[in-house]
């Protein structure tokens, strides 16, 4: 996949009407009272924003918020995200009360330059997940040109992602440029030696990219609760950790293949496990494959921890994916505080792949000493895998 793409600084947007996917599924308190609780991915789409009001453009944004399932949920409006991005632009910014129906055409047809339109959710369109050409035909329809820059909703073919760019010139905004120049960077031409740290509870979620990075990796460090389906598949006893028995196979197959292309596998030597999956449960650190039934793993062990820190300390690139271990539980999470200190003092060019990596880091303080938060997990995951991203593939060749 080519991810060398036009953005918006290779188009003149003077004048015109440009229809821009960002990436507001920001989380809300539960209490339905449309407080957002994280602001993060609003400002994230603020510097592609000015620079489109700054040149002169008119934009309308888009973006989904939820699972509404082709539904009008109030409680899913994108209300407050105007809200917020108005305070957070300085400018008013215009709220459409549908996604293309009659209120959508007219303020699109009525917007000047200089002037913020937000349509509502897009995922209230029944054919918005269905990709469906009509409803990508009517978004398109509002506007001249097509921006995007929701990196966390690219791995997702959808009308308002993907099916827009058959009817509009698209390009990507600076939130995507960032996000393929860094990853694809990293895994096209990487800084040796290239470290990935794995970790999240499946094999099964991870086997894509394991097989990728075995490609191109120096060294794979895997943690968290698939590191006891490799534990098993080598007759270590797991007790009752999570364990994939079906993976069980292609965990042996990983190790040989690293051993095959000379590629470093690092797997846990030891690991805390626990009583009960509880916060306050009894711990204590045993070898690896030696955990007694009734007792489950929740982190990697001090010897573990000790080997994966000496394994980023002089890497040219390290992308981490997925925690260490329970990491919702202070007890439990000192395998995934030390592989982020450790990160935050190497020199090397710092990858953190969204989802729960980009919580944990940004939780203990380190996300200004990471190189590169990705906005999307399962995006940022797909694109580690070597798979083709829908709402990237749309877009104009450089």
């Amino acid at each position: 996949m080519n991810y060398n793409k036009k953005t918006v600084k290779d188009m003149d947007v003077a004048g015109k009407k440009v229809l821009l996917r960002c990436d507001f599924n920001v989380p809300m308190a539960k209490d339905g009272s449309g407080t957002i609780t994280d602001d993060k991915r609003i400002r994230a789409a603020l510097p592609t924003i000015q620079y489109l009001l700054e040149q002169n453009a008119a934009v309308i944004a888009c973006s989904h918020l939820g699972k509404p399932k082709g539904e009008v949920k109030p409680e899913l409006s994108l209300k407050p995200v105007a809200a917020r991005l108005s305070e957070l632009l300085g400018r008013k910014v215009i709220m459409a009360a549908d996604v293309v129906g009659p209120d959508a055409q007219a303020k699109a047809a009525a917007l000047q330059p200089g002037q913020v339109l937000l349509l509502e959710n897009t995922r209230f369109e029944k054919g918005e997940t269905k990709n469906d050409p009509e409803l990508a035909k009517q978004l398109a329809a509002l506007a001249d040109v097509y921006v995007s820059d929701a990196f966390g909703a690219v791995h997702r073919a959808h009308a308002s992602t993907a099916g827009v760019a058959d009817y509009l010139p698209a390009v990507s905004g600076f939130l995507i440029q960032k996000e393929l120049d860094v990853i694809g960077g990293a895994l096209a031409n990487p800084k040796r030696p290239l470290v990935a740290i794995l970790g999240g509870s499946k094999v099964s979620s991870k086997i894509g990219v394991i097989n990728n990075l075995l490609e191109i990796a120096d060294t794979i460090i895997i943690g968290g609760g698939m590191a006891y389906t490799f534990s098993a598949a080598q007759g270590g006893k797991v007790g009752d950790s999570l364990l994939e028995e079906d993976w069980k196979d292609y965990a042996n197959e990983m190790v040989q293949k690293a051993a095959a292309k000379g590629v470093k596998l690092l797997l846990p030597v030891d690991t805390v496990i626990a009583n009960a999956f509880a916060a306050d449960a009894e711990s204590k650190v045993v070898k690896t494959g030696e955990i007694p039934d009734g007792w489950q793993g929740l982190d990697i062990g001090p010897e573990t921890v000790k080997l994966y820190c000496d394994a980023v300390k002089d890497a040219g690139t390290v992308i981490w994916n997925g925690p260490m271990g329970v990491f919702e539980f202070p007890a439990f999470a000192k395998g995934t505080e030390a592989v982020a200190e450790a990160l935050s003092q190497t020199g090397a060019i710092t990858i953190i792949g969204g989802g729960d990596s980009a919580a944990a880091v940004q939780q203990l303080g380190y996300a200004e000493k990471m190189t590169h938060i990705s906005t999307g997990g399962g995006a940022s995951l797909e694109f580690m895998e070597g798979k083709e991203l829908p709402g990237v593939a749309c877009l104009l060749d450089a």
